[in-house]
């Protein structure tokens, strides 16, 4: 009955751990296989739809946002690459929109990207460059709800939050992840998790890796 209680015990439940390009291989996969193809597909309108579902702390739609800026280079302005960014908890959303990180969490990024997308505030501590920042649109959401937004997604990273859940409720959410999914789109899931061969709606590209079909 009371909101602000159902909120304390969320941001006490959930778990929040995370750091920049945490499981490099779907980075990569991004990179090689995701971009090029929607680069291709999105030539006429330049939108891309990209959904970070969890984003818990920002470092994982702020990873996605600096391959982006990476991969279209001196094109980037002309492409709307927003990422969506969700995460059941305010108060972690609230730490996500500060953008600050210390040494460690940034430890796996190249030299390179640490001078070019971030500002050092003191001596371990960073705050994630405005041109990054700005790229990424944070929102309330539990992904226990209907999947409603207004257009389909190419890409879904949802990685280290279904292992929470039962069978059931992980199958019921990837049912929605592929309703939300557009035709050729991919999910990214943790390496640690699985989904299940005998109901899962996507094809299976590796580990970790799923696309519904073309």
């Amino acid at each position: 009955r009371d909101s602000e209680m159902v909120t304390a015990m969320l941001n006490k439940l959930t778990t929040n751990y995370t750091y920049f390009l945490r499981e490099e291989d779907h980075f990569k996969y991004l990179w090689d296989v995701v971009l090029p193809e929607l680069e291709q597909k999105h030539a006429r309108d330049k939108v891309l739809c990209i959904w970070s579902a969890g984003c818990s702390s920002g470092e994982e739609p702020y990873t996605i946002s600096m391959y982006l800026k990476e991969y279209f280079g001196a094109k980037a302005s002309q492409w709307d690459t927003r990422v969506l960014a969700t995460d059941i908890s305010q108060k972690i959303l609230n730490t996500a929109l500060t953008a600050t990180y210390n040494d460690e969490s940034l430890s796996s990024l190249p030299a390179t990207w640490k001078q070019k997308y971030f500002v050092r505030k003191d001596g371990s501590t960073y705050t994630v460059a405005p041109a990054i920042k700005q790229n990424v649109i944070f929102r309330t959401f539990n992904l226990m709800d209907p999947i409603q937004f207004k257009k389909k997604f190419d890409l879904i990273f949802c990685r280290n939050v279904m292992i929470y859940f039962d069978q059931a409720t992980k199958d019921a959410l990837v049912r929605r992840f592929h309703s939300a999914t557009v035709p050729g789109g991919h999910l990214f899931i943790g390496h640690s998790e699985g989904l299940t061969k005998a109901t899962c709606p996507y094809d299976y590209i590796q580990p970790a890796i799923y696309r519904k079909k073309a």
